[in-house]
C-alpha cells in the first residue's frame, strides 16, 4: 500500500454537516447505484446469453464503479446521525433504493453461480469422460476390478484465460 493509499484509508470521509451536503451526497450515491447497476444489468444479460468474454469486459468499468459506491456507503454511514436528524425522508428514500439495488444484485450473483457451475459441471464431465477412456477395463486375480496406477490417470490441464 502506498502512503497516499494508507492516508486515504486511515482518514475518515467528511460527515454531511448541511441539508445541501445531504442531497447532494444522497444523489450521488443515487448516481453511482444507478451506474452500477445498469452495468451489472449488462453483465448477467451477457453471461445469460453465454457471452463470458463480452462480459468480462465489463470488470474495470464494475470494479471501479464498486470502488466508488464503497467510498459513498463510507461517507454516508459518517453522515448517519445528521441525516437521521436533519433529512429523515432522505434517509429512507436512499433505504428503499438501496433495497432495490440489493435484489438485483442477487439476480446478478445467481445467474455469476449459475454459469460458475455448469462450467464447472462441464470441466469435470469432460475430465471424467477423459480418465475413462484411459483407464484398462481389466481385472485382478481376486475378480475385481483393476485400479488404475499412475501412470493411467492422465491430467486435465484448462486453460483459464478465454
Amino acid at each position: 500500500m502506498t502512503q497516499q493509499q494508507n492516508a486515504k484509508a486511515t482518514t475518515a470521509p467528511a460527515p454531511a454537516a448541511t441539508p445541501v451536503e445531504a442531497r447532494k451526497l444522497a444523489e450521488g450515491l443515487l448516481k453511482i447505484m444507478s451506474t452500477l447497476l445498469g452495468i451489472v444489468e449488462r453483465e448477467t444479460e451477457l453471461v445469460r446469453a453465454g457471452n463470458i468474454r463480452e462480459a468480462m469486459t465489463l470488470e474495470t468499468e464494475k470494479n471501479e464503479m464498486s470502488r466508488q459506491y464503497t467510498d459513498a456507503i463510507s461517507r454516508l454511514a459518517h453522515s448517519r446521525d445528521y441525516l437521521k436528524q436533519s433529512t429523515p425522508e432522505l434517509l429512507a428514500a436512499l433505504h428503499r433504493h438501496h433495497d432495490t439495488f440489493r435484489a438485483m444484485l442477487q439476480v446478478n450473483l445467481t445467474v455469476l453461480a449459475t454459469a460458475h457451475a455448469v462450467s464447472e459441471g462441464i470441466v469435470r464431465g469432460v475430465n471424467s469422460e477423459m480418465q475413462r477412456k484411459n483407464l484398462p477395463n481389466g481385472y485382478t486375480a481376486g475378480g475385481q476390478r483393476a485400479t488404475p496406477g499412475p501412470r493411467q490417470v492422465t491430467p486435465l490441464s484448462v486453460s483459464r484465460s478465454l
